[in-house]
């Protein structure tokens, strides 16, 4: 069974998350330091093929009034360079506030200093890849209420 991987695209660091096979539950796997995209690229292709991934979902990084700034296009062309290198499913997720969010759920566990930064990538990465699993979840679910 296939997972999905998500990304947390940052200019030094890329954060890393992973489902389980079912595709349900989002955990942060690791931080990947961006030396080089070729580098950065190579980490992520090893790390799907280990974990037999077949979709990766790419936090976008929208401006918070919703417009594609500067880092939004940095990031789609480091998903152009990864899509050269791997066949899967793309699939680009808004992440406004990931950062802030995965920053305070740190907090909360009781996470300070450098172990808040460590942390902090793929927690991000956790929080875009549940977002999409949830948000996919609830377009197939048969149970689905109408309002």
């Amino acid at each position: 069974m296939h997972r999905s991987m998500g990304l947390d695209v940052g200019d030094r660091r890329i954060g890393v998350s992973l489902s389980d096979p079912s595709r349900t539950l989002a955990s942060p796997l690791t931080t990947i330091m961006r030396n080089s995209d070729e580098q950065a690229i190579s980490d992520i292709v090893k790390l799907a093929i280990k974990h037999q991934v077949d979709q990766i979902v790419i936090g976008m990084p929208y401006s918070l009034n919703g417009n594609i700034g500067r880092q939004a296009h940095k990031v789609m062309e480091f998903k152009e360079k990864i899509a050269q290198t791997i066949v899967a499913d793309f699939v680009m997720q808004d992440e406004r506030l990931s950062s802030v969010s995965a920053n305070q759920k740190l907090r909360e566990a009781g996470k300070k200093g450098s172990k808040l930064k460590s942390g902090m990538d793929a927690a991000a990465a956790t929080i875009i890849l549940q977002s999409y699993l949830d948000e996919a979840g609830q377009k197939n679910s048969p149970f689905q209420a109408s309002l």
